[in-house]
């Protein structure tokens, strides 16, 4: 079963306190996720670590129910 959309902005908010999230369902099935995540906890981090921590947010979901998402993370606003 597909996750919410709601569940993953509420994971990663939880995970990553102050974070700002939008989510875009890339292909109408809840299951195909675009995900943009900006936080200033992402400063001074490379790309790798910042997935990873939006990864950990969600707690071992991605490829299980969460099949899909890409990321875009920013430690700000452009």
């Amino acid at each position: 079963m597909p996750m919410e959309a709601n569940d993953i902005i509420r994971l990663i908010k939880e995970g990553i306190p102050g974070a700002e999230v939008e989510l875009q369902d890339m292909v109408g099935d809840g299951d195909h996720y675009a995900a943009t995540v900006i936080s200033p906890a992402f400063a001074g981090k490379s790309k790798i670590q910042q997935h990873q921590m939006v990864y950990g947010a969600l707690g071992g979901r991605m490829g299980g129910v969460l099949h899909a998402l890409k990321l875009t993370t920013m430690a700000q606003r452009p």
